[in-house]
């Protein structure tokens, strides 16, 4: 029945938008909708992520002195496919200068019985008992952006911001805690326990996106950003590649598909977390894209012609 209620869950929001598809078809026009959306000052778009995400990580503590690596795939089936949702906002302050945001977020909860015997900070949770593991993972990104090339149907820009990942991990089960004391470590009676961590990782930005108008209706974009940094506690590394096309039905309506890849590497040695974290997700994308705000692109951004001589 869950596995039923699951399946109609992951498939109820591509079929809406396969609804919207055929009924802005309808509404569609003959002009160019798909280069419009290099001079609109607004695109939004807002997708559901059919996504298969991957965890693994290391909490170390008074019980995990091993660095003991946990395997949430493979021990709670956390890779599981989830639907979830995204949005990216695009504001054109000028033909060259952009502001970008992107928010995603991805929680999962499953319940399993463990094998072995799961040491995750002080704690060790107990083999052959119910364990739950829950993770809330948040995307936040804003980034400035400016193209450097430009043309009627195309465009390329460079991109620099924050990234900012915001990962709060929970297991919950019987478990022993392990205290230290001046003779040694020591095991404290078995009770039922909830330990909670969380992994806030603000990265900076840097990457390159293209766009291109194939044609009066399609519109094709791809984007890659990489970057690597050591700062105060945090070391890491993170990748996100994504390319999408989107069929235009008029200036303001349109709908895609993409597929989008991401990856988060840290090792973290500050606040309630301890440990190392792979953290990653990746699948297809189906969004409805909106763009806004067309004469004020023609006002703004059109060349006044020069004043001709007496």
């Amino acid at each position: 029945m869950c596995r039923q209620r699951l399946v109609q869950l992951k498939w109820f929001a591509p079929v809406s938008f396969v609804t919207l598809l055929l009924a802005g078809a309808a509404v569609a026009q003959a002009d160019a909708p798909a280069a419009q959306l290099l001079s609109d000052r607004f695109n939004v778009d807002l997708g559901t992520f059919v996504v298969a995400s991957n965890l693994n990580g290391s909490l170390r503590g008074t019980a995990n002195t091993t660095d003991q690596n946990v395997n949430f795939d493979k021990q709670f089936g956390t890779d599981a496919d989830q639907t979830r949702w995204r949005v990216d906002i695009l504001w054109r302050i000028t033909q060259r200068q952009h502001l970008r945001f992107m928010y995603f977020d991805n929680d999962i909860r499953r319940t399993r019985a463990i094998d072995q015997n799961l040491e995750w900070g002080d704690y060790t949770f107990l083999a052959g008992g119910q364990v739950t593991a829950e993770q809330k993972f948040r995307v936040y990104e804003l980034a400035y952006e400016y193209a450097f090339l430009r043309r009627d149907n195309y465009e390329i820009v460079a991109s620099g911001g924050i990234h900012y990942d915001d990962l709060t991990l929970t297991l919950s089960g019987d478990a022993s805690l392990t205290v230290d004391t001046p003779t040694g470590p020591v095991e404290q009676p078995t009770t039922f326990t909830t330990k909670q961590s969380s992994v806030p990782a603000p990265l900076p930005v840097l990457g390159v996106r293209g766009d291109w108008a194939v044609s009066d209706h399609v519109y094709l974009d791809a984007s890659g950003q990489v970057f690597k940094l050591s700062y105060q506690g945090i070391n890491g590394n993170w990748s996100d590649l994504r390319a999408g096309a989107t069929w235009m039905f008029n200036h303001h309506f349109g709908i895609g598909i993409g597929y989008d890849r991401f990856a988060t590497h840290v090792d973290v040695s500050k606040g309630s977390f301890n440990g190392r974290l792979n953290v990653g997700y990746q699948g297809a994308l189906i969004y409805v894209r909106g763009a806004f705000s067309r004469p004020a692109a023609h006002r703004c951004w059109a060349r006044t012609p020069a004043k001709r001589g007496l």
